[in-house]
This record gives C-alpha cells, structure tokens and sequence, in this order.
C-alpha cells in the first residue's frame, strides 16, 4: 500500500469526525438564537461537570475554584500554527475590557497535554500580558482535558494523525470559539472567533454583554 492510501482512511476519519462536531456546533447555535431574541434570556446549553486540572503555577485548579463567577472559555495550544494565538489576543481583549470590578474569569484549556507544561504556559501567559487574577491557562492528562473540553464544553478536539501533519506544529484541529458558563457551571452561550462571515468586534461585543447579564443573574 502506497503512502497515499494509507492515508485515505485517517483523512476520511477526521473529516467526518469534524462534520459531526460542526453540526453539533451548528445545532448549539441554533438552540441559542432560536430561544433568545425577544426576552434576551441567555438559554441553559449544559452543566459543566466537576474536573481537576492544573494551571500555570502548578496549582491544581477543579470546578469550585470558578463557582460564584461567571467564565469564558476556549482551547488552544501554545506552539499551534493556526489560529491559536489569534484567539489568544482575542483573549487578552476580553480581559482589558471587562470592568474593573467584573468577578468574571477567563479559561484557556490546551489540547497538547505533553508539550503545554504549566512552566510553558506560565510563560506563554506572560508573553500574551495574562493577568493572572483574572485568565489562567490549564492543562492535565489528554483524559482530563477532553472531559472538560469536549463532554462539558462542547469544544471539539481532534487529534491529526503523524501521516496528516503538514508541518511539525500540525497537530490539532479543535473549536475556534470562545464559550461563557455562569455563576452555577452552566454552559449560556457560544461565540465565534473568525471566519468569513464573522467580525469579531461584534462578536466581542455580545460576549461581553452577555458576562455582564450573566454577573447580573443570582
């Protein structure tokens, strides 16, 4: 079997695990858009389920540490060549706008448990101007992450077979949106990042008014 078929079947495998993750995407959307135009109401889209992780100063961090406060968050991975550091500014945005006296906290999962060490996230988190009292960066065993991630979260994670990588940082393909969860680990809206049809100034701008509404909520 030439190099060409064998990698047929993997391709085909990670398409089609990406069309199932895009029309789950698409039917969360859906189910938000459908249920909040005429009172506002931000729709209950899942209940996040407790989960240990560890974040960037070695200190382990479970679902207690984020009840009582409303959070957004997305996955990344620090040497990622696509559009991960443009999340990452992104990011950084929500943190310098968000009020001073906000509660809110900001998450960044990484998908690349063996690489993302707490010492390299550290020191991604301080390149990217982290404030650490309000954004902190989590990793743990590729388990762990993906039951956050992907069961509680409903961010998609992919694995790229060695065969499929373009270049050495090809490892991933995973969600590009940011999510917000309230004050009792309930998963309220989903936001895109990028893409054609996408400003994210606009886009910005919804997220941070539905923290607002969120901070508002007993």
């Amino acid at each position: 079997m030439n190099p060409a078929q064998r990698r047929f079947p993997s391709t085909v495998g990670i398409g089609f695990l990406l069309l199932i993750l895009a029309l789950s995407l698409a039917f969360l959307l859906a189910k938000v858009q459908s249920r909040t135009p005429k009172r506002q109401s931000l729709p209950v889209l899942a209940t996040i389920a407790d989960f240990s992780l560890t974040n960037q100063n070695n200190t382990p961090v479970s679902l207690a540490n984020l009840r009582g406060h409303v959070w957004v968050a997305d996955i990344i991975f620090t040497h990622c060549g696509g559009p991960c550091l443009r999340m990452t500014h992104q990011m950084k945005e929500l943190q310098d706008a968000l009020p001073k006296d906000s509660q809110a906290r900001l998450v960044s999962l990484t998908t690349d448990a063996d690489n993302d060490t707490p010492e390299v996230l550290k020191t991604y988190g301080i390149h990217n101007g982290q404030d650490t009292n309000r954004w902190m960066f989590l990793t743990g065993t590729k388990k762990q992450i993906n039951n956050l991630a992907v069961d509680s979260l409903k961010l998609s994670v992919v694995e790229k077979p060695p065969q499929d990588r373009v270049t050495p940082e090809d490892l991933w393909v995973h969600s590009t949106i940011f999510v917000v969860i309230d004050k009792h680990a309930q998963l309220r809206g989903i936001y895109q990042t990028g893409g054609e049809d996408v400003s994210w100034p606009a886009e910005k701008k919804k997220l941070l008014g539905a923290v607002r509404q969120l901070e508002r909520e007993p």
